[in-house]
């Protein structure tokens, strides 16, 4: 056979090549390109695939969790699809763990536990409630019940997370019924190095659909209220826009606090900070703070 006549199959290549092909893709395409045969799907269905696409250190997550056992001995494939569905509680329940569908990207989520609340241990202010919603992750949250002084900090090793990977931290809250004292009210959120060093601020507002309302009032002393009037403020780095809450799937809000990149070295430091020296709040629920890679818009 001469080289004018010969032909080249891509389904004549043995399955490990092919296999070793699609682990270069991603788990979009491994999924998509499975369809297009036997072949293709064999390939695809492969532990070597699916290994590249797991963290390297993904044994020692699993058995930091009280499910190890069901997830032990799984074909990589399932397990890849099982961690991506339900995320895992890791570390006596104090953290949750899943990995982003489409990358394989590592996630986390910080209970309230684990966050640092100022008073957060005084019944006067702070009461912690136990929940048997299942759309929540933990089994406990914080309720504010009266302060003045907001202030909530968490803490997460940068080494922990993907490498070369874009993150963003998100308070994860609720306001009950009851709930006073954030209508209008900004809140100052803030990443920056756990050390010490630049922290990028920003201003948010928690109680987005009060601020709605008030927008169109007018008095004979007062000019309307615009919703994303004013100016962030700058701490030792660039500040960001104005962000308010957005409604997620599992019934709970969330606001971004800020921007970073994973597998650093050092320890990042995520704040929410409301001190307006006597403004006094309740009925905020904290359940905690979710980082997760920055999907482009």
């Amino acid at each position: 056979m001469t080289m004018d006549n010969a032909s080249f199959d891509l389904y004549d290549l043995p399955e490990n090549c092919i296999a070793n092909v699609l682990s270069l893709t991603s788990p979009g395409d491994v999924c998509r390109l499975s369809s297009v045969s036997s072949t293709f799907r064999s390939a695809g269905d492969s532990s070597a695939v699916w290994c590249r696409f797991l963290p390297p250190e993904y044994q020692s997550i699993i058995v930091r969790s009280a499910d190890a056992s069901h997830l032990v001995g799984l074909p990589l494939k399932e397990l890849y699809i099982s961690l991506c569905r339900n995320p895992i509680l890791i570390d006596e329940g104090s953290k949750s763990f899943w990995l982003d569908r489409l990358t394989g990207k590592k996630c986390y989520m910080l209970s309230a536990r684990t966050l640092k609340i100022t008073w957060g241990d005084t019944p006067r202010y702070w009461q912690w409630t136990s929940i048997s919603d299942p759309r929540s992750r933990f089994s406990e949250v914080a309720r504010l019940q009266d302060v003045c002084w907001l202030e909530i900090t968490g803490k997460i090793d940068l080494k922990a997370l993907s490498p070369s990977t874009n993150y963003a931290a998100y308070f994860v809250f609720s306001l009950d019924r009851s709930a006073y004292g954030f209508e209008n009210q900004p809140v100052e959120v803030a990443v920056g190095p756990a050390a010490g060093g630049e922290s990028i601020t920003r201003i948010v507002y928690l109680d987005v659909e009060r601020r709605k309302k008030l927008r169109y009032f007018r008095g004979p002393f007062l000019r309307p209220f615009v919703l994303f009037e004013g100016t962030p403020r700058r701490v030792g780095g660039s500040g960001g826009g104005l962000k308010c809450r957005k409604n997620r799937s599992d019934g709970w809000w969330e606001v971004e606090i800020g921007e970073f990149e994973g597998g650093q070295e050092g320890e990042l430091e995520m704040r929410v900070k409301e001190i307006n020296g006597g403004h006094w709040k309740s009925g905020l629920i904290v359940c905690g703070i979710e980082i997760r890679p920055k999907m482009l818009p």
